[in-house]
């Protein structure tokens, strides 16, 4: 455990943050009065696993049209349909 003052912690926090990383526990005194604690974050439970690309491969399927133009027909329902939908205000 390392004891600093508060200038000291300022002026090179870099190199305690550092420390702390490596599992250093580093208190803040002011006025050789201890007022905090810096020292590693724990990996809780809580944290979200990392994203898996591909996790769903093989399981969504589309009809083989999904993606295909739209029929002329359909352009024109597109183009004529509200922007949004009626609010009921007259």
């Amino acid at each position: 455990m390392i004891n600093i003052n508060v200038q000291e912690a300022k002026t090179h926090l870099s190199r305690y943050l550092d420390q702390v990383e490596a599992g250093e526990v580093i208190v803040l005194c002011r006025h050789n009065q201890p007022i905090a604690e810096l020292r590693a974050v724990q990996p809780s439970a809580a944290t979200k696993p990392k994203r898996v690309a591909g996790l769903l491969k093989g399981q969504v399927h589309w009809d083989a049209d999904t993606f295909a133009p739209m029929t002329l027909e359909e352009v024109a329902e597109f183009d004529s349909a509200p922007l949004f939908p009626p609010t009921g205000e007259a």
